[in-house]
């Protein structure tokens, strides 16, 4: 993974201005389509979505209440998390993009809603909405790529920091509402340039403090409590973490799928320079990656599984997003583009194979074999403890014994192709 603009295999490099801006009005005319459309079975299907949470969310916190009994336990437990990643992924995600203010609901709009999460709504419109959906994967820019922790690229410079990127993301997913948080308070960026004194600053923390209370006294007091009389407290409390759990578990996955796997290309800032509407649609296209599956799976994810969809038109309803996936694909076939897209296992292991792969130097596990581990272990320590130009010299050699590897094994597949055909 590099950036678009550095690759040698330019995936845009056959398209010319006016071939883009022709994409643009043809991408356009599909969202055109969808607004025109927009009426009472959209309105109707979000509802029903609302009111299948809540009665699952009532459900399972009722069953809850004998949680002391296993298999009440279980059932509760994985009901709760079901309904918390619906209220996080198909309704408080994309309420919060307006997907549904056309409704003049106040009860589902943009405005209104306040979500089950850790991150005040606010905050999340803003980092999430108004800078992740504008800077796509740019880097420096985009903070969604690898959430201020990671290194996402190989054009960053490795450092041994990188070694715990794994670590640090494992964390993150386990508790991915709260890693949101801080992400959207910019805290490690404030923390870095001593900006935690600004007033600006205190006043989101003092509302990040507030909403996590009000979380955690629902999850872990209110309820347990309501339990106590069953002799459920424990397990209650017990089962709304591991509820929250589930819930982060899953939305930081689909999120991962829809950005980080091979295949999704980022950008460097001067790419935006000057951007035009067909161009930033380009860069949605190249820079997201979609999940397929059945429809139950589309609706778990939020319908974040049609990443591109929601990245091209993210203030479309996302019910419609699988209607319009085929003429997207279609443009993608038109103008010689690479539709990423996976079932969830193969999207999830190629975004957690990156994170692994970009936590070493470059070329570094491309020319390591068991045969060869004690030596390249010991290249590594000394990368580790050696300055940059020591890390840059080693990880200049690598590189190029990685792309002689490369280069052989290419050589190479024609025999292999001719002798199995013989």
């Amino acid at each position: 993974m590099t950036v678009m603009q550095k690759k040698a295999d330019n995936p845009i490099a056959h398209l010319t201005s006016a071939d883009i801006e022709q994409l643009g009005r043809e991408l356009d005319a599909i969202r055109q389509s969808i607004l025109d459309t927009r009426g009472a079975d959209d309105a109707a299907y979000i509802r029903k979505v609302i009111a299948t949470q809540r009665y699952l969310e009532l459900g399972s916190r009722a069953v809850l209440l004998f949680s002391i009994f296993p298999p009440a336990w279980l059932v509760g437990t994985a009901g709760l998390g079901v309904a918390k990643i619906l209220e996080n992924m198909e309704i408080g995600h994309n309420v919060l993009h307006g997907q549904w203010d056309w409704m003049r609901d106040p009860k589902i709009h943009s405005t209104t809603w306040e979500w089950d999460n850790a991150t005040p709504a606010e905050q999340w419109k803003h980092s999430h909405n108004e800078l992740h959906h504008t800077y796509t994967n740019v880097i420096g820019k985009d903070n969604d790529l690898g959430y201020g922790i990671m290194r996402v690229d190989e054009d960053q410079p490795w450092t041994p920091a990188a070694l715990g990127q794994v670590g640090y993301n494992f964390v993150n997913m386990m508790f991915f509402e709260y890693g949101i948080a801080a992400y959207d308070l910019e805290l490690r960026g404030n923390l870095a340039r001593g900006g935690t004194k600004d007033p600006k600053f205190k006043e989101n923390a003092r509302k990040v403090v507030r909403k996590i209370r009000r979380q955690a006294t629902k999850d872990y007091v209110v309820h347990p409590l309501l339990a106590l009389p069953t002799g459920s407290f424990l397990p209650t409390l017990a089962a709304n973490a591991v509820a929250n759990v589930i819930r982060n578990v899953w939305s930081h996955s689909v999120i991962m799928c829809g950005h980080f796997p091979e295949g999704v290309e980022t950008f460097e800032k001067r790419s935006i320079d000057g951007e035009t509407k067909g161009e930033w649609y380009v860069r949605q296209m190249l820079g997201s990656a979609n999940i397929s599956g059945s429809k139950l799976m589309h609706i778990m994810t939020g319908n974040l599984s049609h990443q591109i969809e929601h990245h091209l038109f993210p203030d479309l309803p996302s019910n419609r997003y699988a209607e319009i996936a085929p003429q997207v694909q279609a443009l993608f076939e038109k103008y010689g583009l690479t539709y990423c897209a996976r079932p969830l296992v193969p999207q999830v292991y190629s975004a957690w194979h990156k994170v692994v792969r970009l936590s070493l130097p470059n070329g570094w596990l491309e020319t390591t074999s068991v045969k060869n581990l004690p030596s390249q272990l010991k290249l590594l320590y000394g990368m580790v403890k050696g300055g940059p130009r020591v890390r840059r010299a080693a990880q200049a050699r690598m590189v190029q014994q990685a792309r002689k590897a490369r280069e052989a094994k290419a050589a190479a597949a024609p025999v292999a192709e001719e002798r199995a055909a013989a």
